[in-house]
């Protein structure tokens, strides 16, 4: 797939820092509890931190009790890309930043009504613009 934003890895690598490199290019997963955003409740729009795209809003996170940001939708569909993700020897559906290709996370279907999903969601690919610091 051809993306909007695409940059060797050694680009990605002075952009980004270690912990973000790994979770968004290297499919990797920061631990349970330890990311920026899996207890913050600021109001405001999360978006991918390598390319900037709007992925999340505050108003649809809640607390899965799963030690990661959770989010029953996406704040706009078109940026957010699922792919099937048999690693591990697990099923899953991997959630993807469908303008960089970043890994995101995963989404499961065990979320609140009236979507039924829960976005999984690494602190480490996101960027909380909070709604206080403007457009």
């Amino acid at each position: 797939m051809t993306r909007k934003f695409q940059r060797p890895d050694a680009e990605w690598r002075k952009q980004l820092d270690a912990e973000q490199f790994h979770v968004t290019r290297e499919k990797g997963t920061e631990r349970a509890f330890t990311g920026a955003y899996w207890n913050v409740w600021d109001k405001g729009e999360y978006r991918c931190v390598c390319c900037g795209s709007a992925l999340f809003r505050s108003e649809d996170k809640f607390d899965a009790g799963c030690g990661w940001p959770s989010f029953s939708t996406a704040a706009v569909a078109e940026n957010v890309e699922t792919a099937a993700d048999h690693s591990y020897g697990m099923r899953r559906t991997e959630v993807l930043c469908t303008q960089c290709g970043a890994h995101l996370g995963h989404v499961f279907e065990d979320g609140p009504q009236p979507t039924g999903l829960r976005y999984c969601i690494n602190s480490a690919s996101l960027q909380l613009k909070k709604d206080s610091e403007g457009g």
